[in-house]
This record gives structure tokens, C-alpha cells and sequence, in this order.
């Protein structure tokens, strides 16, 4: 069974996060905050697509769901004030 660190590692170890955090509570039902300089100038779909990546083939076999809210670090700030 994935835990919410493990998972915050796979994404961590394949794309440059300023702030992560992960929640869930199944092993394979997740919830993620993600903040990337990556992201910036990217749309929603093309954030959530970088994480995909990142997490290549676990999202077939150890994730069943993973709901996110990813920002790049200025619009992170901004919500963060």
C-alpha cells in the first residue's frame, strides 16, 4: 500500500516542487498541493499533465484517484499572504 510520503517523494524525485503536500488515507485514493516553478505559464491541464509524468506508470498501478490543486509558486504566494 502507497502512503502520502512515498507518493510526495515519487513526485519530488521527478519534478521541482517549492511546496507539496499530500493527504489520503486508502493507499490509493489522494488528495495533492503541488507548487512547481514548472508551472509557470502552463494551464491547469498542463500542470496536472507534469505530475503525471512524474508519477509515470504508478498512476496505472498503485493510484487509483489523485484529486490536485497545482500553482506555480507567485500565484502560491498570493493565496498565502
Amino acid at each position: 500500500m502507497l502512503t502520502t510520503s512515498q507518493l510526495e517523494g515519487y513526485i519530488t524525485a521527478n519534478l521541482a516542487c517549492e511546496y507539496i503536500k499530500v493527504l489520503g488515507d486508502d493507499g490509493t485514493h489522494f488528495e495533492a498541493v503541488v507548487v512547481s516553478p514548472e508551472f509557470v505559464g502552463k494551464n491547469m491541464v498542463q500542470q496536472h499533465q507534469l505530475v503525471y509524468a512524474a508519477l509515470g506508470d504508478r498512476m496505472r498501478a498503485e493510484i487509483h484517484a489523485l484529486s490536485m490543486q497545482t500553482m506555480a509558486p507567485e500565484k502560491w504566494a498570493e493565496i498565502n499572504k
